[in-house]
């Protein structure tokens, strides 16, 4: 079995290629994509040679981990039968490249562990289930009143954070990237006099902005880094010591994120619209790359695997 997969062969060349896929295990499913969303975060870094060095890391490689599209075949223990939807998270069925994080392809086989159902009329929109389940992550320990960063995690991170009861407020410096608020308000920073916020939520993955977030604090408050990160992050000490602020990690998505996000959908108290506005076919997957790392308007770009007609 083979598929078409978008490899990085090396940083800045990525291009379309037909790989051998492993053979399905018993509790695997067999996905032909539908679509696949480019992360603007953790792929641009992979495309770029700027990831970190960590497990699995290494060129050629798939990059993806926002893919949804139909079960063809499903394995006994499994889960799944064909025709269902799913969301998939990435896969590592590559004879000839890594997985890394492996979803960007037109035929995956993965475990039925990793899948999960999509319900309801959700298309395209599925591809974002991982960056809202990762916005979940982010705030499920305390809503920010203060979300650095209006891509489309930060979006995320606000829209949840309204529909929690709570009223944040938004740093963008790009003015192009300001409308599009459900319920909060934008502002850059300069337009913004407070310092005494309990609660930040940095998306923006900037390293060199930990100063400026401690010295908008309260006393006791806490930053949250939800961005990721390439370089090492520093701060001055004193300043953060006089308001004992305090530091934490949010990283990826659990189930129970998910769950809540999907229940969300559901019941309408989470919105998607707006956040996917750029969508090519696969077969220009190169060109739809370089427009998502490189477009100051993109704030989503998707890949269409599906059939030309």
């Amino acid at each position: 079995m083979r598929a078409t997969a978008v490899v990085i062969e090396r940083p800045e060349h990525l291009m379309l290629k037909e790989l051998e896929l492993t053979a399905a295990a018993a509790g695997d499913v067999v996905v032909e994509i539908a679509w696949s969303g480019i992360s603007t975060g953790t792929e641009r870094l992979l495309w770029s040679g700027r990831m970190p060095s960590f497990p699995g890391m290494g060129y050629p490689l798939v990059p993806g981990y926002e893919s949804v599209g139909e079960v063809v075949e499903a394995g006994p223990g499994s889960g799944f039968a064909p025709g269902e939807r799913v969301f998939v998270p990435g896969a590592r069925c590559y004879a000839d490249a890594r997985g890394l994080f492996g979803g960007a392809a037109s035929r995956v086989v993965v475990s039925g562990e990793r899948v999960r159902r999509v319900e309801g009329e959700l298309a395209e929109e599925a591809t974002l289930l991982a960056l809202a389940a990762t916005a979940r992550h982010a705030i499920k320990d305390g809503l920010p009143e203060l979300v650095v960063g209006h891509g489309v995690l930060g979006r995320l991170v606000a829209r949840l954070t309204v529909a929690a009861g709570g009223a944040p407020v938004v740093w963008e410096t790009d003015r192009s990237r300001r409308a599009g608020a459900l319920g909060y308000d934008v502002r850059h920073p300069d337009d913004d006099d407070r310092r005494d916020y309990a609660r930040i939520c940095d998306v923006s993955g900037d390293p060199g902005l930990l100063d400026t977030l401690i010295a908008r604090l309260a006393h006791g408050g806490e930053v949250v880094l939800a961005g990721f990160y390439a370089e090492p992050i520093t701060f001055a000490f004193p300043p953060a010591f006089m308001k004992e602020a305090r530091l934490r990690v949010a990283a990826e998505w659990r189930d129970d994120d998910l769950a809540h996000v999907q229940a969300l959908l559901a019941g309408g108290g989470l919105d998607l619209a707006g956040l996917i506005t750029h969508r090519l076919p696969a077969v220009e997957a190169e060109r739809a790359y370089r427009t998502a790392f490189t477009a100051p308007d993109c704030l989503k770009m998707v890949l269409d695997w599906r059939p030309r007609r």
